[in-house]
């Protein structure tokens, strides 16, 4: 491809790539994060919360609306409003702590990420600002009052958006050359009133100098640009010496990054230029603690009075090297360029996405995209400096240093990252998670190759990894399991950039083998080849939550979790295979995997001394499986996405395999002649289709397969549900004599497990979706080729593994197209109806079980980025 874009792409291998430098970096929200809280009971809402957000400074980070930064988040460019009624300036997206809401965290605002390519050569964001004051108080108010039934209160509910009383702001980034970028701020009123506005975008330094461990203070100061323009000097020890220039001629208002005492904590002291400053001079008329013409935070200040129905404004600025700025006029050429990167993101999106660019699904992947490159955030924790405290700091409480679980990350010392990381939101998990992000990388292959693998390759470094394997689950507990699907993402990623960079996949590969050793060490306590694992992403899906211990001595051997293990065994032996078609020394490896997978899969079938299998031959399901101390067992028989997952437990065997690997077919051969029982349920060989591998017979897929594809069942409308909507009335299991009853729940949590803001007790989650339609399109090619299975079950309709899946990716893209109602189904219930709203997808964190609407954590475009991946296969 030759596309400009593709051509910055490849002079950009690396993060630390000029045109990489400058990015959508900054986090929508830090407060309310494990990396700001200093507490004695780790707390993290209560320590840092919103209302401290303004004006107490961060210690690792910072947020804001449309931000631009550099890739280690020195410098900070971001969006600031004022519309005369609220009571603070709207500098930071507004939402609930997670004791707050009544179904966890939520932010409630509105906006959209318009378009981006992979370098933010080219990038729009919509936000979405009401005419009246901010209803903050009443969110929080009656939110708390409303119970786990209760729908959320969000901010459409409170008629202040009614009439379409707001303005729409458009940010957009256009850089002209690495360290030359162009920002607009375009702000319509859709009203029917004339409305004042007052625009401030800040700048603004993380700050680096108040914790004792680097003094060096940068500097903003005023200068005058050519034409008498207003400009900023942004002078920094690391990044240079920045001018940032502004059309027109706005205030330019200055104060420091720096904790206000008084407001945060009730006592004095702290800095007498503060970082609400700011805040103070616009919104209170006080302008006491402003700095004359420096400091270390901002804002170019434009006021309109009123502005008219349909009537827009826009302001522009240009940063840039300050050696680089010598041009009489920045802004004559401002358009050309704007429309030139425009051109470029067009003309790079037409070499991506297959058909149409103009057709609708085009346009649902090109708008997952930039969900995905706008929540790329800079993600800087050093756990050792974390726990010990900073020298300017209070010494930390003793409950800090405690072991796990008391103590928070404490085995995770090694810990330390200043990189860019795909988040899977940017306000809701404003944090990495090993799991998301395999799936981030599997769609942001598509279009930036070299970060999706620089991700992958990250998780697995020595400052992420834990030195026994483990990867680091997400900040509130690095030592939490997430299931391992990176194996898996690196194959897929290597498959999307063409089969060719074996080096990613050698160093990938060999990290993952430490991985691979601690899930055998660690989670098969009993040397079964069954695995426990706990929770493993799925956070309630089970009657009881999974990852605490089971009494009086008791293990449960988890149907998931084994599952998982023999996904993870053939995606290392197909990484394997690849590899010792090039270095022999890889066949041996192979072998090893390949009786690793044998021993999961003949364990799935029975184990222990009662002979107890997690498959059940009356149900056609997989269950997990209660193991006393006595050894003796009981099923946890409920239908969930748990039974599911054996069908991922598959791949096909290259046909060049017996020639390229000596060892690993001798290895086999040998196997079929001594237990020939063993292979023949496990490899599925049939004429002129490759060899299959799959922990399932011919008849177990079937069964399977008529559950999946049963309406009554987990088959929805756009996709396969968590749990089988049997359960509507509830069911109640018997279990180790307690009754525990469960049911149906198609859309948010009724319970409180895992925080309450995730449910997978009936909702469509894309990430597991993918897996499953994945694996049947695995299965078409070999084993599963002559199958035909009703589908729906009932309908008397026969269709094969690969309409399955294909009709399943239909049904999950369809989420996101506008139905006949005027609506997308994958729309959440509280966003209105009408040509404003409907321009813009939402992508959702998950979706109801039966209708489809979005629910959830609203900018999930971290693995609900995975849409735009089935719309790019639907065409190869």
């Amino acid at each position: 491809m030759t596309t400009a874009e593709h051509q910055r792409l490849a002079d950009s291998p690396g993060q630390d790539a000029p045109w990489r430098r400058w990015g959508p970096y900054l986090s929508g929200r830090q407060w309310g994060t494990v990396r700001e809280d200093y507490s004695a009971d780790g707390d993290a809402w209560a320590s840092f919360p919103f209302d401290q957000a303004h004006v107490r400074a961060y210690r690792w980070g910072e947020d804001g609306i449309a931000g631009l930064t550099d890739r280690y988040g020195f410098l900070n460019v971001a969006l600031a409003l004022w519309n005369e009624r609220d009571d603070r300036l709207k500098e930071r997206l507004f939402g609930l702590a997670n004791p707050q809401g009544n179904h966890g965290e939520d932010v409630k605002e509105y906006w959209w990420h318009l378009d981006a390519t992979p370098t933010h050569s080219w990038a729009q964001l919509l936000y979405r600002y009401p005419h009246g004051a901010y209803p903050y108080s009443h969110l929080v108010e009656e939110s708390a009052r409303r119970g786990l039934g209760e729908d959320e209160l969000e901010l459409s509910d409170t008629g202040l958006l009614d009439g379409d009383r707001f303005f729409d702001v458009v940010v957009t980034h256009a850089k002209a050359g690495p360290d030359d970028i162009l920002i607009e701020i375009t702000a319509t009123n859709h009203g029917q009133e004339a409305a004042p506005l007052h625009l401030l975008p800040q700048i603004w330094f993380r700050n680096t100098w108040s914790w004792g461990r680097d003094d060096r203070i940068p500097r903003l100061h005023r200068v005058q640009a050519p034409g008498g323009r207003s400009a900023i000097i942004a002078e920094h020890g690391y990044l240079g010496r920045y001018r940032i220039v502004a059309e027109g001629e706005p205030q330019i208002l200055f104060c420091d990054n720096e904790t206000n005492d008084e407001r945060a904590f009730g006592h004095g002291g702290g800095s007498e230029f503060p970082k609400d400053a700011i805040n103070a001079a616009v919104v209170e008329g006080d302008s006491s603690r402003l700095r004359a013409a420096y400091g270390t935070k901002a804002a170019f200040w434009w006021t309109w009075e009123a502005i008219e129905p349909g009537a827009g404004v826009t302001v522009r600025l240009r940063m840039t090297r300050d050696a680089d700025a010598a041009r009489a006029d920045p802004f004559a050429d401002f358009d050309a360029i704007r429309q030139a990167r425009r051109a470029e993101a067009d003309a790079f999106y037409a070499a991506v996405l297959p058909g149409d660019p103009a057709d609708e699904d085009s346009f649902i992947a090109r708008r997952a995209f930039a969900g995905l490159l706008w929540s790329k955030q800079i993600y800087r924790y050093d756990v050792r400096q974390w726990l010990e405290g900073d020298p300017a700091g209070p010494v930390p409480p003793p409950r800090r240093q405690a072991p796990e679980p008391l103590g928070r990350n404490t085995s995770w010392r090694h810990l330390s990252l200043a990189d860019v990381i795909s988040m899977p939101d940017e306000w809701e998990y404003p944090w990495f998670a090993a799991w998301d992000l395999a799936f981030h990388c599997v769609a942001m292959a598509h279009i930036d190759p070299d970060f999706a693998k620089d991700q992958l390759v990250l998780m697995c470094r020595e400052w992420a990894m834990h030195p026994n394997g483990q990867l680091p689950a997400y900040e509130w507990l690095f030592s939490d399991v997430n299931p391992p699907v990176h194996p898996w993402a690196t194959w897929l990623v290597y498959r999307i950039d063409g089969s060719r960079d074996l080096t990613f996949l050698t160093r990938v590969f060999t990290k993952l083998l430490f991985s691979f050793g601690w899930w055998v060490n660690r989670k098969d306590a009993e040397g079964s080849n069954l695995f426990e694992g706990g929770f493993l992403g799925m956070d309630n899906v089970g009657p009881f939550d999974r990852s605490g211990p089971l009494p009086d001595g008791s293990r449960l051997e988890q149907s998931d979790a084994t599952s998982w293990m023999a996904f993870f065994c053939l995606a290392m032996l197909r990484i394997s295979w690849e590899l010792a078609r090039q270095d022999s020394a890889w066949d041996e490896v192979a072998t090893k995997f390949f009786e690793h997978f044998l021993s999961i899969a003949e364990a799935m079938e029975a184990f222990g001394s009662e002979n107890i299998a997690l498959w059940d031959e009356d149900d056609g399901f997989f269950y997990d499986v209660i193991v006393g101390a006595g050894g003796g067992t009981q099923k946890v028989r409920l239908r969930s996405m748990v039974g599911l997952l054996p069908l991922i437990g598959v791949t096909t065997m290259p046909a060049w395999t017996d020639a390229a690997l000596p060892d690993f077919t001798a290895h086999r051969e040998w196997l079929r002649a001594r237990r020939p029982e063993l292979l023949d349920a496990l490899i599925h060989s049939g004429a002129s289709l490759p060899d299959t591998l799959s922990v399932l017979t011919e008849d177990r897929l079937v069964r399977l397969l008529r559950r999946l594809v049963d309406e009554g069942e987990f088959l929805a409308p756009h996709g396969i549900r968590s749990l089988s909507a049997a359960y509507r009335d509830a069911t109640t299991l018997s279990l180790d004599g307690a009754e525990l009853q469960i049911r149906y729940v198609p859309g948010e949590s009724d319970s409180r497990l895992f925080g309450g803001n995730s449910n997978w007790r009936g909702p469509i989650w894309l990430p597991v979706n993918v897996l499953l339609t994945d694996a049947l399109r695995t299965y078409a090619e070999g084993m599963g080729a002559p199958l035909q299975v009703e589908y729906p079950a009932g309908s008397g309709a026969y269709r094969g593994m690969l309409e399955i899946a294909a009709d399943i990716d239909a049904r999950l893209v369809g989420l996101f197209r506008i139905g006949p109602d005027s609506r997308r189904p994958g729309d959440p219930r509280h966003v209105p109806t009408g040509p404003l709203w409907q321009a813009h997808p939402t992508f959702s964190e998950y979706f109801h079980g039966d209708t489809g609407a979005g629910l959830g954590a609203s900018h999930q475009t971290g693995w609900t980025a995975l849409v735009a991946h089935l719309i790019c296969l639907r065409e190869t």
